[in-house]
Parts: C-alpha cells; sequence; structure tokens
C-alpha cells in the first residue's frame, strides 16, 4: 500500500464495509461511483453560481458516501465544504473561501475511486490467493 492509499483510504473501515455487503460491495461501489460523480459535478456548479444552498446537500450526500467506503481524505474535504456552505447560508455569504477545495474535489474523488476500485476488483481479489496447483495465478 502506498502512502497516498493510506491517506485517502481507511483500509479498515474499507475492509468492514465490504465484508458486510460481501458480494454486492462491487454493485454499491458502482452506486458511489454515478453518486459522487452527480455530487462533485452539483458542488462545482454551487460554486460557479456561488449558490451555498445548493452544495450543502450534494456536500453532505458525498461526505456521508465517502464514509463509508473508509474514504478518509474525501469525506473530511466534503465535510469542510459542507460546513463552510452551511455557515454561509446563516451569514448571506458566498463559498468563495471553499475554492480550493473545490477545485481539488474532482481529482480527489477520481483518485480515491481508482484506488477502491482496483482493490475491489475480482482479478485482484484472485492474484492474491494462490492456486490450488501452487502459484498465485489460479
Amino acid at each position: 500500500m502506498s502512502p497516498l492509499e493510506s491517506e485517502l483510504i481507511d483500509w479498515t473501515v474499507c475492509t468492514e464495509t465490504s465484508l458486510a455487503l460481501g458480494p454486492n460491495f462491487v454493485r454499491i461501489l458502482g452506486y458511489f461511483r454515478e453518486d459522487g460523480t452527480q455530487s462533485v459535478r452539483k458542488i462545482e456548479e454551487a460554486m460557479r453560481a456561488k449558490d451555498p444552498v445548493a452544495m450543502v446537500n450534494a456536500a453532505h450526500n458525498l461526505k456521508g458516501e465517502s464514509l463509508q467506503f473508509g474514504a478518509r481524505r474525501l469525506s473530511a474535504t466534503a465535510e469542510m465544504i459542507e460546513l463552510t456552505a452551511r455557515s454561509c447560508v446563516e451569514h448571506h455569504d458566498t463559498p468563495d473561501e471553499v475554492l480550493e477545495l473545490v477545485a481539488g474535489l474532482r481529482p480527489m474523488f477520481e483518485e480515491t475511486l481508482a484506488i477502491l476500485e482496483k482493490d475491489s476488483s475480482p482479478l485482484v481479489e484472485r492474484q492474491r490467493q494462490p492456486h490450488k496447483y501452487g502459484g498465485l495465478f489460479g
């Protein structure tokens, strides 16, 4: 595991989720891809429109879904965006201070998702288990 992977993913949480979901893990991860992509797009659109109200729900959803898979950095970033957007709503302000976080959100989401999908690949799982006749690629 690379240092970047351990910074992005809490493998204990991810493993617990994988064990709990069993064979459904890959399907649920696919939903995370779809929903997360939508949430990131909505956050970016809200940033361009300077609309903190629209930003709150999308960031909240991304935070929760990220936590489910142990995507710690993505979840923390979404939480920071959500909390700042909520504050902006309360103070009738624009969410300008999260511009850098929003700008880095899509690459972080894509990198996190790539790690999760690579780790959950059935091919990766088969390569880890020794073949009944010896070797790793049964």
